[in-house]
Order: structure tokens, then sequence, then C-alpha cells
């Protein structure tokens, strides 16, 4: 789940050609790496959408927030765990890495600031989501366990194994999502059209985390990362990219034709769907399309940026949409 965000789109140009001071606030904020948290929102604004189409003036917007800060703090949280781990593991190796550059391992933070950093935030994401049981009861606190304790173990050992796009799907997609809404409406629960839309929302923010292994698939395998790109190789790694991009604006705009009607459906309305699914797709198949032209290399990180610019247009084009 981490190392989807490990590697986020324009973060190069975050690191100055002057190096921050050690564990200063400039070398956090680095750290933290502040443009991975469309990838914490977009699911967030997608349940949100939803559940104040079925809610109306009851949607708690409170508990909202709350979502909100939990996801964010949760990616900060993964984020300083990936640099981390894969710092003392060797996996961000100045010499051969590809991707933008880690606090870690340039040495802007020690590793025991580090430590200390990474529980400081995962404490915090709990205090954050804790009064989240006064809206959905006391399970949240098992399914706000989960999610720390997943952000550990991803990139501790599930990115080894190739089940990191599985878990983006869960933690991405399915959990933030079907949540929100479920804290959100004023009688909690997950109705079908929500976990699909959760579902699509998940394969949408796997993109990312395919364009990272694209990029990084000869280390990876050098390195004994098997992700699934590794696994099935090249031509089949840009179809899968193209798939997802298409299938999940085509699930956003059935679940909006059911939950609309189609009886009550005017041609304005048709328009609207259409146009709504026509701008992610086309700006998805043009970064598709670039994505097939670079190939491999850093040239692949100016497609992450590419990608996560496809990843907000989804989010927002399926949140208006929906609502």
């Amino acid at each position: 789940m981490n190392q989807l965000m490990d590697k986020a789109p324009g973060e190069a140009a975050t690191a100055s050609s002057e190096a921050p001071k050690v564990n200063s606030a400039r070398a956090w904020f680095l750290a933290a790496r502040p443009k991975t948290l469309t990838g914490a929102a977009v699911p967030v604004m997608i349940g949100c959408a939803m559940a104040y189409h079925d809610s109306g003036s009851r949607f708690a917007i409170v508990a909202a927030l709350l979502c909100l800060g939990f996801a964010f703090l949760m990616q900060i949280d993964s984020n300083f765990i990936n640099d981390y781990f894969d710092c003392i593991r060797g996996n961000d190796d100045r010499a051969t890495r590809l991707g933008p550059k880690r606090a870690c391992a340039e040495g802007w933070i020690t590793l025991k600031a580090m430590r200390r950093g990474l529980v400081v935030t995962s404490l915090l994401a709990c205090m954050v989501g804790l009064p989240l049981i006064l809206y959905g009861g006391m399970a949240l606190v098992a399914v706000g366990a989960v999610c720390v304790v997943f952000a550990f173990l991803y990139t501790t050992f599930f990115s080894y194994k190739g089940l990191g796009d599985l878990l983006v799907l869960v933690f991405f997609g399915i959990v933030p999502v079907c949540f929100t809404y479920y804290v959100t409406v004023p009688e909690p629960h997950i109705p079908a059209k929500v976990f699909w839309a959760s579902v699509a929302c998940g394969m949408i923010i796997d993109k990312l985390l395919i364009v990272n292994n694209y990029r990084d698939r000869d280390n990876d395998l050098r390195d004994g990362k098997m992700t699934l790109v590794v696994r099935i190789g090249v031509s089949a790694s840009e179809w899968l990219y193209l798939a997802l991009g298409l299938i999940a604006p085509a699930m956003i705009v059935s679940i909006t034709l059911v939950q609309w009607g189609l009886r009550q459906m005017t041609w304005q309305g048709g328009l609207v769907v259409t146009l709504l699914f026509l701008i992610p797709v086309l700006a998805h198949w043009d970064t598709w399309r670039k994505m097939k032209e670079v190939n491999h290399g850093r040239a692949l990180n100016r497609i992450l940026g590419l990608t996560s610019r496809d990843m907000l247009l989804f989010g927002i084009c399926a949140s208006l949409s929906l609502l």
C-alpha cells in the first residue's frame, strides 16, 4: 500500500539543489510527500458524494472531516514507514534509484528520528479516527487498527509478494469509500452501489502503483521484489493500466444510471453523465499512450504526474456524477 505513494508524481521538483538541514521542518515536509495526499482525498470525496446524495441535510460533515484527517495522516504515516524500511533494506540506493529522492536515504532525516516520526503519526491518526466511533460504533476501532497494521506490513512483507495491487484496492478503495459513507449517513450501512464505487476507486488509484512498478521493474527483479509488473511482464502491465482506467469510469456511469433511474433521465442529465465519463477516459487514454512511448527510465516520473492528474479528474467527475 505505501509503495503506491512512495514514488508519487512531481516530487522530484520538491527536492531543490540545496538539501534541507538534517531533521529540519523542511526535511519532514519533504518526507511527508504532500503531493501524495490526492490519493487519500479521492476515496473520501467519492464516499462523501454518495452519502450526501442519500442523506441530504442529514449528512454528517464532522464525520467526513474526521475521515479526511485520518486518511491524510495514514498516508503520511505510510510514507514515513516506506521511507524508513526501504532505507534500511537498501532499496533506496542513490546510484540506481529511478524515482524521486527519499529522506532517510539522502540523510535528510536520521533513522532514529524517522522511527519517532512514524510512531507519532500512527498515534495521531488513531486519535483523529477515534471520535468516529460516535458515528459508526466500536467496530471502527478494528478498522483503524487494521489500517495501521497493514501500513507496516505492506512495505515489510506484501510488496515483495506481488500483493501490492490487492492492498491498494482494499485500502485506497474499499475501506475508505465504504467507511466514509458508513459514518456520514444517518443510519450506518453500506449498500451495494457504494461497494462497487469503492472498487472502481481502488482500480483508478492502483494505476499509480502500476506506473511505479513499471518504471522500477528491472531494479525490483534484481532485488527479488516480485511485483505484479515483474510477474506479468511489460506488455500485459500496459494493457492492465489501460483497462483499469476504462473500466472504473464505466462502473461509475453504471452506478449513476441505476441511482438516477433510466426513466427519470433527461437528455440534459444524459449529456452531463457522458461528459463526466469522457473527461477522465480521454485523459487516461492520452497518458497510457505516452506511457508506452516512454517505456522505461526516469522519464516515467512524468507519467506519474499525468496519472495523478487523471486520478484527481476521475475523483472530481465521479463525485459530481454520483451527486
